[in-house]
């Protein structure tokens, strides 16, 4: 399997969890589809997808709270699923630092967001749970 950068894993990842969202699919069919497909999936996207996958609720309940006044349900589904990833690797992956996770959302947010605004969202949103990880708010998780 050949080996892409961190950041096109990324990219990748919410590209199929947006697609898992998106047509309401489980995200191991939406995998499975892609390999049958003869998409290769790296090793660091496939990482990613599944830990948003088996942390998706706890992972939603933080956006929930951190969006007070939105529902996530309108969240965009590429803008949910950028942040969705970006909160996973804050969370979970302790080897990568907490501003690279959020530096490396919003430079996919630039690229694939709905929004001229999505960036900004997004920096807002992980901004947040920056700061309450750094505060000791939010446990930041062994991974």
């Amino acid at each position: 399997m050949s080996k892409i950068s961190r950041r096109k894993a990324r990219e990748e990842a919410v590209i199929l969890l947006y697609q898992s969202d998106l047509l309401e699919k489980d995200i191991e069919k939406t995998l499975v589809n892609e390999i049958s497909l003869g998409r290769e999936i790296d090793a660091f996207t496939s990482d990613i997808v599944r830990g948003v996958k088996d942390n998706l609720e706890e992972i939603d309940t933080l956006i929930k709270r951190i969006v007070e006044n939105w529902a996530l349900e309108r969240i965009a589904f590429i803008d949910r699923n950028i942040i969705r990833v970006g909160i996973y690797e804050m969370l979970y992956k302790n080897e990568i630092p907490l501003k690279v996770s959020v530096d490396e959302a919003i430079e996919i947010a630039k690229r694939f967001g709905q929004k001229e605004d999505t960036p900004k969202f997004v920096n807002g949103v992980l901004g947040k749970i920056f700061l309450e990880i750094q505060q000791g708010k939010t446990l930041k998780k062994i991974g």
